[in-house]
């Protein structure tokens, strides 16, 4: 699949929003929000974060000005329940944002915020995880990946929020840093693994009636110019760059936040601010390319045709 740059960084960017939405809503929901300036800036920074993507997304369809009709297709389209419930965020997140400027408790608020986010990442993932012709996007683990990074990704931007503030976020948060850091490798390792040793469900022999080993050859290309199925459909990467650029994922998003949240976990008292911004920068950074190799990875049952 061509890996459109909108739809990455609108998964990158939506996912830590609602992912640092999903946080601050828990802690809300537990009366245990931290102090209002701190509070205040992690909400609008998930706004930023959510509401940019949110944009970008559009930037891929053919016609953005009719992306509300989008939203008639709720019954059957996973597109198009993620575009209301991700609207719906909005509302607890302002209610959420009013009870932490007037100083009042907001737990339904916050509680409402963090499984509405939830529920949005969710219907993200299931956008490609339901779709058939693509057979990697089908793999169990798309779903609990999509989930991860965006908990993963939110939680470091809130924990580096907070150190920036003066308010220590405890060192077992370095530690759980690293614990979701190595569990997204080895999650990632799996999929990859999966992706390279699994095969197409069909084939040209398979599509015309005949047996699996029969050899099919194209008579004459399909069509004489390039169309939307080739350019969006079509796109190939050489296994070599694929493993090179899987490399550089993992270095981001896994080894070097794991290595900056080591000494925040080994000394107490240590100033975790540098550690939990640079890994919540690296981590962002790592999910871009670990997106790109998500779409430019995929495989369109429709390119057995061309």
């Amino acid at each position: 699949m061509h890996p459109a740059f909108s739809v990455i960084f609108f998964t990158t960017a939506s996912g830590a929003g609602y992912g640092l939405w999903i946080w601050l809503g828990l802690l809300a929901a537990g009366n245990a929000l931290p102090a209002r300036a701190p509070s205040l800036f992690a909400l609008g920074l998930g706004f930023v974060c959510v509401t940019a993507g949110l944009l970008s997304s559009t930037l891929h369809l053919g016609q953005p000005l009719r992306a509300w009709r989008a939203f008639s297709q709720w019954r059957s389209s996973w597109l198009s329940r993620e575009g209301i419930v991700a609207l719906l965020c909005f509302v607890p997140m302002m209610w959420l944002g009013a009870a932490i400027w007037f100083g009042y408790h907001a737990r339904i608020a916050g509680l409402a915020l963090a499984l509405l986010s939830l529920l949005t990442v969710v219907c993200t993932a299931m956008i490609y995880a339901s779709l058939k012709p693509v057979p990697a996007w089908r793999h169990p683990l798309v779903v609990p990946v999509y989930l991860l990074f965006a908990l993963f990704t939110g939680g470091l931007l809130l924990a580096a929020i907070l150190s920036l503030a003066g308010l220590s976020p405890g060192n077992m948060t370095g530690f759980a840093a690293m614990i979701v850091a190595a569990l997204l490798w080895r999650l990632k390792r799996y999929a990859w693994r999966s992706i390279d040793q699994g095969e197409l469900p069909v084939s040209r022999a398979s599509a015309l009636g005949l047996p699996a080993g029969r050899s099919i050859k194209v008579f004459e290309r399909p069509h004489t110019e390039g169309n939307y199925l080739t350019r969006e459909m079509g796109f190939v990467l050489a296994r070599k760059h694929a493993r090179k650029l899987r490399v550089i994922a993992v270095l981001l998003f896994a080894l070097v936040p794991a290595l900056c949240a080591l000494p925040v976990w080994l000394f107490v008292h240590l100033d975790a601010a540098p550690f939990f911004l640079a890994a919540a920068l690296s981590a962002l950074a790592g999910t871009f390319v670990e997106r790109w190799l998500f779409f430019a990875e995929a495989k369109h049952l429709v390119t057995l045709y061309y």
